[in-house]
């Protein structure tokens, strides 16, 4: 299973690297998580440089991409040519997005009948792209979700392990990152958000 984090110009730390966190909990033969830029480098919002460890095209071919949000995301969605490069395909791959990053989802026409999530800066953008936003932190339909909030990217890491690894698979990953004295009551929270969509 190899899963891309989609991670751009300007992004925000907590979508990615949460993600990778959690997602990287699972040990399994073939489990694969990479940070996918369009550039070797990439800056987040505040500064923070990360290498690319994999390409667009390697998320492309990826069985799960997620696509974190920044302060970029905007120029990413009316980049033409970046956007032709991301031929996500939710028949094959799980596709997710958190924030801003649900934008792009919705440019690339992923979204439709699909229950949006994203944070309050992002609804009028993605509403105009012709999506309805739910008031929810996660929501999905079939191999597509959508995460609203930064700290709504431990949904989206728990669903695309629970999908292919199972729910004991991401209940064990949310129990390892959750507060100590609040282990119980995170994850029971965290495997309520997802349940319907696994």
């Amino acid at each position: 299973m190899h899963i891309a984090i989609l991670t751009c110009e300007g992004f925000n730390e907590l979508d990615s690297l949460i993600a990778l966190n959690i997602l990287n909990r699972v040990k399994k033969p073939g489990w694969r998580v990479a940070i996918a830029s369009p550039t070797a480098k990439v800056r987040s919002m505040n500064g923070v440089v990360l290498e690319a460890q994999a390409t667009l095209k390697d998320a492309c071919e990826a069985d799960a991409v997620l696509v974190g949000s920044g302060i970029q995301t905007r120029a990413v969605a009316a980049d033409a040519a970046l956007m032709l490069q991301l031929r996500l395909d939710p028949a094959r791959q799980l596709v997710g997005a958190q924030c801003s990053g649900t934008l792009i989802l919705a440019k690339l026409g992923l979204l439709d009948g699909v229950p949006a999530c994203t944070d309050l800066t992002t609804k009028p953008w993605v509403e105009e792209a012709g999506v309805a936003v739910v008031n929810r932190p996660f929501a999905a339909k079939g191999n597509v979700a959508t995460a609203g909030g930064c700290l709504s990217s431990q949904y989206l890491a728990a669903w695309v392990i629970a999908r292919p690894a199972g729910v004991e698979a991401a209940r064990a990953a949310m129990q390892h990152v959750a507060p100590v004295g609040e282990k119980e009551t995170y994850v029971t929270r965290a495997m309520a958000n997802i349940a319907p969509f696994v």
